[in-house]
């Protein structure tokens, strides 16, 4: 059988091919054997989680690894407090990392929910209802409005039939349905009106049909083979974990350097290798945060956390950084950019236009003329068109609590509801004017006819295509009510009209009518669509979310591109596109049909330039991703229909709407906005950079620390000193003293430029040939004071070694507490950024410190960590030297200030 096509075909090549009968459907017994062939209409069902498999990925890292290894040393040393310590840490980064990503990826599963239970099919000549499962390729099926399209369908006949193909194909508005033949092989599937489409939703009319494909043969199943097949490819890492897989590598070998190095220069000098080795080991213990892991992890739930509260839902913690470095964001235009609720803002009668107020489906708004608002009982002219549009409808308004509905075609909604907006009521007018008869809307008149006894008799409604139904009428309304000879001038000015609103990305419709002097014996469109008289022009579209135009410049100015992927018509697409500031001057627009013409290659060399693509499918939204991604963008992809899922799926981070959103498109998310606003994505994107920023705080303070412990050690053990920390009093820095105010940088305030930044390059490295010298400068600081203070404390104050060991202990301690201030920022002083703007850090830097004093002044304490007390001269040695680092850094910070440099280089602390 034909697997693309089936559009093209006649009737008698469709039984042929299918090898069906229109008429009378297939036999029981040749349905069977097709369903022991084909299999099911179905979608397949992901597996489910792994539960282990998740656990054993939080250990994938390298720095976790390196952290395991020194727990094992440490315990083949008898350290048993260390190895405790690291086991600890480790364990919990893994529980929070487990608990974050246990919502495994269920999306083929969403899927399936998909699919109907029922469906209605003729087999013999007899109508009767199966299990949607049972269909097969052959089968003839009947929808009718309100029913979910059960499988892949050729039309063999259609009245007034509508399908809601949104969540498949993107098209805002309910697609007519035709049984007629398209000739055109390479057709988009928005275009191909003879066909139905596995769960889309019949709005209006009815129908029958062949089934040509079933379960995962249909478009939908397509969509979940593609999402089967991202699914399976290796998940790639977030620019964050690449960093830290970065620093792992560089913190593994820079531990065996150390090793080698120390144990060399023991050797040399003649020490016993039993002790140099302990001595390389603690240096080695010196070089690794041991704090890093849950610190990273703890402020990614801290960002989450914040989240939340501006409506961004995080499914995976990493995500939350990828944010963060996002340059491109490629975005669904129905739904997420829009309002995805038809609503009329222009309506032209008696030679004037009028413009409507309010947005979406809530009657809210008034009709305004020359810029003042007309009345709550309009004008006849105004009156005559709005009871037209609400008489000639199919539709329904409807509230449920605080929220307005449509039932129907949305085009036929939004003229009810600026019908609503002047006080006319669809329930009131219906009422008053009982339906006689109607005929039908047709994709070849394009115009739709009702009948209604009104009080002066009885009246034909029409409304359609405006240069259509303007062939079939000989009058007009003026604004006051009265008819008139519609002149050739008056026609050219209605066309003139109609093509102004259609350049304004505007769907528009004529009205008109005609009193009938005696019932005609049929209601066809013969009988009733001629001597009409035109009432007017009613101009509707998609609005725009208002805050979705504030957001696009805003993540213009983070350094962010907006590109619009859509499933509607390429004038429409670019319109809004203008009027979000998408499209801007030398950007293009190129429709599905054009990008099938082009080749991988050629499309990654054309998506810088262009900023929207129209009449897309799922498969071309998964090309533009990737072509951005092969030119190494970090990119977002925001949705909400099933045609969105494979493309987040494959985007650096899937961000699906939450209101509107489809299961699969969530399930196939990295993040979900739980209120549908394209604002919270850039509110989430400076999220994301403040987690960075905050992450990259506690980072480069536990490096630093660390480099002032590994020099420090290194250099004592260069000039033959005693060493001036234990292994035990290293890792109590690094855990506590170190990780306590790192855990408070998680939470610091925002820059207040974030959003003026550009993004990161995701191929930068975690340590910068600056960073690294800056990292390098400010630890080398806090070892030589501190060894300065070893050397005077032995050699000055002449103190025993245990006595030294211990106020040495001290003073890193404290003047690595007072070094925590210092990394808030790079270039603005403490003064500047407010002492008390980070409670947190104060509230850590004082218990880090209460906890250094109980364990120098407790004694049971003393054996566990080889201290012993010392005087009140020596903690105010201890506090004087600590704070050295904090006036250095502001020292160095006011000569920037001086200089300009903060407002005339690119920022530092950007990556």
């Amino acid at each position: 059988m034909k697997s693309n096509g089936w559009h093209t075909l006649t009737v008698e090549s469709l039984e042929r091919e299918l090898g069906s009968d229109v008429n009378n459907g297939l036999t029981e017994r040749e349905a069977e054997h097709r369903l022991t062939t084909v299999g099911p209409n179905e979608l397949p069902e992901a597996p489910p989680p792994s539960p282990l498999k998740i656990l054993l990925a939080q250990f994938s890292s390298l720095i976790v690894w390196v952290l395991i290894g020194a727990a094992v040393v440490s315990g083949l040393l008898q350290e048993w407090i260390d190895a405790a310590a690291i086991v600890a840490i480790v364990v919990l980064n893994a529980i929070l990392g487990f608990v974050q990503e246990f919502r495994a990826e269920r999306s083929l599963a969403a899927l399936r929910k998909l699919s109907v239970a029922t469906a209605r099919v003729i087999r013999e000549g007899v109508v009767r209802s199966i299990p949607a499962r049972e269909l097969v390729p052959g089968d003839l099926i009947q929808v009718e409005a309100g029913d979910r399209i059960p499988s892949d369908s050729r039309l063999i006949y259609a009245t007034s039939l509508k399908t809601q193909e949104a969540s498949l194909t993107g098209e805002s508005t309910p697609v007519s349905k035709s049984a007629e033949l398209i000739p055109q092989t390479e057709v988009p599937l928005g275009d191909r009106r003879n066909m139905l489409f596995m769960s889309t939703i019949a709005v209006s009319g009815k129908g029958r049909a062949l089934v040509t494909a079933t379960g995962p043969q249909t478009e939908l199943g397509k969509i979940a083979a593609m999402i089967h097949r991202e699914a399976q490819a290796e998940q790639e890492e977030t620019p964050l974990q690449r960093r830290l897989e970065q620093l792992g590598h560089t913190l593994l070998w820079l531990s065996l350097a150390i090793v080698v190095v120390v144990f060399l220069l023991g050797m040399f000098r003649g020490v016993p290798l039993v002790m140099m080795f302990l001595t390389s080991v603690s240096l080695a213990v010196a070089a690794i945060p041991e704090g890093l892991p849950a610190v990273v992890t703890i402020t990614l739930a801290l960002g989450v956390t914040r989240m939340v509260q501006r409506h961004a839902l995080i499914r995976r913690l990493p995500a939350v950084e990828t944010l963060g470095s996002t340059t491109v964001i490629c975005s669904d235009k129905t739904g997420t950019l829009t309002k995805n609720e038809m609503t009329v803002t222009r309506l032209y009668l008696g030679g004037e236009v009028l413009t409507v107020s309010g947005e979406g489906y809530a009657p809210v708004g008034e009709i305004r003329v020359d810029g003042r608002p007309t009345s709550k009982n309009p004008y006849p002219g105004l009156a005559a068109l709005l009871r037209a549009g609400v008489l000639c409808n199919g539709a329904e308004l409807r509230q449920e609590g605080s929220v307005w509905q449509v039932l129907g075609d949305p085009t036929e909604g939004a003229v009810l509801v600026v019908a609503a907006k002047t006080g006319l009521s669809k329930t009131d007018l219906d009422r008053e004017n009982s339906m006689l008869g109607e005929v039908p809307f047709d994709s070849e008149r394009k115009k739709m006819s009702v009948v209604s006894r009104s009080a002066s008799g009885p009246v034909a409604y029409v409304k359609g295509a405006p240069d259509v139904l303007l062939c079939d009428c000989t009058a007009w309304m003026t604004r006051d009510g009265q008819i008139t000879a519609l002149t050739e001038e008056i026609r050219q000015q209605i066309l003139a009209t109609n093509r102004q609103f259609a350049s304004q990305a505007l769907r528009v419709l004529g009205v008109a009518m005609r009193p009938l002097d005696i019932l005609p014996d049929a209601y066809t469109a013969t009988s009733l669509e001629h001597d009409l008289t035109f009432l007017g022009l009613v101009g509707m579209k998609d609005p725009i979310r208002p805050e979705a135009k504030a957001a696009v410049q805003t993540c213009r100015t983070a350094g962010i591109q907006t590109v619009m992927i859509t499933g509607d018509h390429k004038d429409t697409a670019v319109a809004i596109a203008h009027d979000l500031g998408i499209l801007e001057t030398g950007a293009q627009a190129i429709s599905g049909t054009e990008l099938d013409q082009l080749s991988d290659d050629e499309l990654e060399k054309r998506v810088v330039g262009t900023a929207v693509y129209a009449r897309v499918s799922a498969e071309h939204k998964l090309r533009v991703v990737k072509a951005w991604k092969q030119r190494g963008a970090v990119v977002a992809m925001t949705g909400d229909g099933v045609n969105d899922a494979p493309a987040l799926k494959a985007a650096d981070i899937g961000v699906a709407m939450g209101i509107t959103g489809t299961d699969v498109t969530k399930e196939a998310s990295d993040m979900v906005i739980t209120d549908d606003n394209f604002a919270s994505i850039a509110a989430a994107v400076e999220e994301g950079r403040a987690v960075f920023d905050n992450i990259r705080k506690a980072v480069f303070y536990l490096l630093s620390c660390n480099i002032s412990e590994i020099l420090l050690m290194l250099l004592a053990t260069l000039f033959a000193l005693p060493l001036p920390l234990l292994p035990v009093q290293i890792l109590w820095i690094n855990l506590v003293t170190d990780g306590l105010p790192a855990l408070a940088l998680a939470v610091d305030p925002k820059d207040p430029d974030l959003m003026r930044r550009p993004p990161r390059p995701s191929a930068e490295q975690f340590l910068t040939k600056e960073r690294f010298l800056m990292l390098f400068a400010q630890g080398s600081f806090l070892a030589l004071i501190t060894l300065g203070a070893f050397v005077y404390c032995l050699y000055g104050m002449d103190l025993n070694l245990d006595r030294a060991r211990t106020l040495t202990f001290t003073i890193l301690v404290m003047a690595q507490l007072f070094h925590a201030f210092n990394n808030r920022s790079d270039r603005r002083s403490l003064f500047e950024i407010g002492l008390l703007t980070n409670k947190p850090l104060l509230g850590a830097v004082a218990l880090s410190a209460a906890l250094q004093a109980v364990i120098v002044l407790t004694p049971p304490i003393h054996p566990i960590f080889d201290v012993v007390p010392f005087d009140a001269e020596h903690w105010l040695l201890a506090l004087g030297i600590g704070i050295l680092p904090l006036v250095a850094m502001e020292i160095w910070k006011a000569g920037l200030a001086k200089k300009h440099i903060s407002s005339s280089t690119p920022n530092p602390e950007g990556f």
